[in-house]
């Protein structure tokens, strides 16, 4: 039986939300992930194969088991109505309710979590557009589209906004890019330049590094 401390947490949520990125889920990629060492990661991977929570398909993929899927839901569940706790009832900005979360994630009760999900009307979506899991049954994490995979002329609504930077949220939320906003996509400027968007009547240059945190869906003519 794995003792459910921080670091557990902490590791079973970057192995998920990774496998749901559809990045690759290796010891590599998850010390990037927690900007630990690799020797930790080892020793942690280790303690959650034998817990159940965690197996290799292969010899360098890591993947969740059931057991250790559900248990990394119930840290994102809790990270996400956190978030959602924050932005609406203390005004505190988007890109600052992430951190603020993973601080608090982690020393909250089930009862204090069905308080804050009632209190917030049972929310499904967090202020960056991602869903949170309910407390039983099925979850669904689709992405969607990136809208640098989009192409010009359509209108793209976008669903979900990535919160691993928060100084790229931030710019973001200036240019009025936020979930359920519909985005005019215009050229692509050719060598690696940016993408051209529309919000609203103003014009704004994209670069990679920005689009591919912006997803949702395109409405093609």
């Amino acid at each position: 039986m794995v003792t459910m401390s921080r670091a557990t947490e902490d590791y079973l949520k970057a192995i998920y939300h990774l496998a749901h990125r559809g990045e690759s889920v290796t010891t590599g990629q998850l010390a990037h992930e927690l900007g630990v060492s690799a020797p930790s990661v080892s020793a942690m991977v280790k303690r959650l194969e034998d817990g159940s929570l965690l197996s290799r398909p292969d010899s360098r993929t890591l993947q969740l088991t059931d057991s250790g899927e559900r248990a990394a839901l119930r840290v994102v569940r809790r990270h996400r109505l956190l978030e959602t706790f924050l932005a609406r009832m203390l005004d505190v900005p988007w890109d600052e309710v992430h951190a603020e979360a993973e601080l608090l994630e982690h020393a909250l009760s089930e009862r204090l979590e069905d308080r804050i999900d009632a209190a917030l009307g049972h929310p499904t979506h967090d202020p960056h557009g991602d869903p949170i899991p309910p407390r039983d049954g099925p979850h669904e994490e689709g992405w969607g589209e990136a809208l640098d995979a989009v192409p010009a002329g359509c209108l793209f609504r976008v669903d979900r906004v990535s919160d691993r930077d928060s100084a790229a949220l931030r710019y973001l939320g200036e240019l009025g890019i936020y979930p359920g906003v519909v985005l005019t996509v215009e050229e692509q400027a050719p060598f690696g330049g940016p993408r051209w968007v529309r919000v609203g009547e103003e014009r704004h240059p994209l670069g990679p590094a920005l689009t591919r945190l912006v997803h949702g869906h395109a409405e093609r003519g």
